[in-house]
This record gives structure tokens, C-alpha cells and sequence, in this order.
């Protein structure tokens, strides 16, 4: 079995085409990085767009649910779905590694592995027996066969660990590539490497201060492009200087999903607007700014996170609640023994 390269790779990536492309990603990412702190409540943006991440990346790994199911399992005590539970997790992973990250402001090998047994509980930690591949899901073709000794892994992430830390001579978006693609051929885990690379890329652009928080996600891209990623996997690790493929193929990433997420921002502001402006004068007596601001928190509320938030009462709550959805700004559904109150407009906005 061919021996994985170690960082530095020797291959020049300062050619015209790949600065070119790396121009117009800092740009649309600077322009994603200043739009969310001119918002008013940039936490409530981040909040929705980290559930969002958390959707599509498990989709990847054919992890299939909704945004009701998620939420459902978020807001009340059922069980919805083997899969919401599954994407519940992966949010949990990123929520302990942005902590984690602005707290010690260093990627650590023992992160990356307490990421991993979030993302999969029950299957948590370092690879310690043969056996493992990588396959593309949608041929079943064997992409890449990684590493198979724990000594020879551990050694190989040491060399990630360092590499992630230590400053060089490449812009951060193209380490980026050059990490995420790393990270994807050790294959340290048995399963969750996918999600734990893609939280990684995240966590890499905080530590470089690329963005302030975790706000630029390539999952949507990657499954919509999901032959060419799995093509160039397997290009890279027959020759790795086919990596300059792959730092185009993320830097193509950073644009398109900046400009998808700078959209999604707008949008979901606008509809923000539009409903303080409603509210206001169809519900005076109910409308407040933080109660607008809670229902954009959540795809779905209840009557307790109403009054614990809110600082109100249950019956005034339930007066609340009733109003909104008599106004037809909320729908309310029955889960198990909970009545939840579902947020249409705002799910219509993740759905297009």
C-alpha cells in the first residue's frame, strides 16, 4: 500500500490560475464575514444556519431527515428519528469545537477526536484495526484506501496537528484544501470522518480569523458536486500533485456557498423586517422585538420556551401563542403529548 504524504505536500500551489480563484474567494468570504455583524442579532443567523450545516453534512453520509424532524427533536422530549438524533449530534460536535477553539485558540489532535465522539458516540475514537476504506457512496468504487496501523495514524495527525497550528506561506483558504483533503485520506476513525473534516474546516477558518464564527459551511456543496469530490480524492492520492485540482475545487467551494449563505442572510433579515413591521400592526399588544427574535430562533417554538425566554407568564404565553397563530405567523402541531408552533415562512426559506 502507498505510503500517505505528510505536510508540506512539494507541490507548488502559487500558480496564476489558483491566486486568480483565491482572489475571489477572500472576497466573497470578507463580504459574508462583514454582513452577519451589521445584522441585529447575528447569533439568531448563526443559530438557524448551524442546524442547516448540521442537515446537509449528515447527508453526505446518506443521514436523511428534515428540518420539522430536527426541530421536533430539538424543542420537545420524543424521540423523532434515528437520523434527527444522528444530526442533533453534529450540531452538539460543532457547538464543542467553536468552544473549544476560542477557548485555547489551538486545533488539538484530542479536539479533533472528542469531535469525532460526539459526531458518532458508539463509535468513538482512533481506528485500531484493519480494515477500512474509502468508498464513493453513490458507485460503492474504493476511492482510497487510508492507513491502516493506529502507530502510523497517530503520527500522521501529530503532522496535521502541527500543520493546522503552526503559520506558512499560503493563504489560509488554500491550507484549508490542502487540510480538509489530509484529514479525508488518514481516515483516522471508523466512522464520522467526513462530518469531523467538515467541522474541521470550519474550526481552521475561525483559528485564522477567515470568519468569527462558524458561518461558511461546504456541505451543500459538496453534495451537490459529490462525483467530482470523491474524483479527486482518488486523483490525489494516486498523485499528489493533482492536489492544485483540489485547492480549485474548494476555493470554488468558499465562492459559491459565500454567496449562497450572504443570500440566505438577506433573505432570512428581510422576512425579519417584514414581520416586525406586520406584527406590530395586526398584533400591537402581543409584539415585542425579543419575541420576533424568538421565533426566528427556532423553525419551532412551545409554550415553555415562550415563557422562560420571553419572562412571561404560561397563560400569557398560551395568549401569545394563540394570537400568532390566529395571525397566521405561526402553525401549531401536535408532537407525542406537546403542542409546538412551527414557523412556516422562515422553513419556506430553508426548503427553496
Amino acid at each position: 500500500m502507498k505510503k500517505l504524504n505528510t505536510l508540506p505536500f512539494k507541490v507548488n500551489l502559487n500558480t496564476i490560475d489558483i491566486l486568480k480563484k483565491l482572489n475571489i474567494a477572500n472576497n466573497s468570504i470578507g463580504e459574508l464575514k462583514g454582513l452577519v455583524y451589521i445584522l441585529p442579532n447575528p447569533n439568531l443567523i448563526l443559530s438557524l444556519i448551524n442546524v442547516s450545516e448540521s442537515k446537509d453534512s449528515s447527508a453526505i453520509e446518506n443521514i436523511i431527515t428534515t428540518y420539522e424532524d430536527i426541530y421536533k427533536e430539538l424543542v420537545t422530549k420524543a424521540t423523532v428519528s434515528k437520523a434527527s438524533k444522528e444530526v442533533l449530534n453534529y450540531k452538539k460536535a460543532i457547538e464543542y469545537g467553536y468552544k473549544e477553539l476560542n477557548s485555547k485558540k489551538f486545533i488539538s489532535t484530542n479536539s479533533i477526536v472528542r469531535i469525532q465522539e460526539l459526531v458518532e458516540p458508539n463509535k468513538g475514537g482512533i481506528r485500531k484495526l484493519p480494515g477500512t476504506v474509502i468508498m464513493n457512496m453513490d458507485t460503492n468504487e474504493i476511492v482510497h484506501i487510508p492507513p491502516q496501523d493506529e502507530t502510523e495514524i497517530r503520527e500522521l495527525l501529530k503532522n496535521l496537528e502541527d500543520y493546522l497550528n503552526t503559520e506558512n506561506d499560503y493563504d489560509p483558504l488554500i491550507n484549508m484544501a490542502l487540510i480538509h483533503y489530509q484529514f479525508e485520506s488518514i481516515h483516522p476513525f471508523y466512522d464520522g470522518n467526513g462530518r469531523t473534516g467538515r467541522i474541521l474546516n470550519i474550526l481552521y477558518l475561525v483559528l485564522k480569523n477567515k470568519i468569527q464564527s462558524p458561518i461558511l459551511y461546504l456541505s451543500k456543496y459538496i453534495i451537490e458536486n459529490k462525483s467530482e469530490y470523491y474524483e479527486l480524492l482518488k486523483e490525489c492520492n494516486e498523485d499528489i500533485t493533482s492536489i492544485a485540482k483540489m485547492v480549485m475545487f474548494i476555493l470554488d467551494g468558499v465562492i459559491e456557498t459565500s454567496r449562497y449563505t450572504i443570500d440566505l442572510i438577506l433573505r432570512i433579515n428581510e422576512l425579519i423586517n417584514i414581520t416586525k413591521a406586520e406584527m406590530k400592526t395586526r398584533l400591537e399588544d402581543v409584539y415585542s422585538e425579543e419575541l420576533v427574535h424568538h421565533l426566528f430562533g427556532y423553525l419551532y417554538t412551545k409554550n415553555e420556551f415562550f415563557r422562560n425566554e420571553l419572562h412571561i407568564s404560561r397563560p400569557t404565553a398560551t395568549k401569545y401563542l394563540k394570537a400568532l397563530e390566529k395571525a397566521g405567523f405561526l402553525v401549531s402541531e401536535r408532537v407525542g403529548k406537546e403542542v409546538v408552533y412551527k414557523n412556516i415562512q422562515l422553513l419556506n426559506i430553508f426548503k427553496s
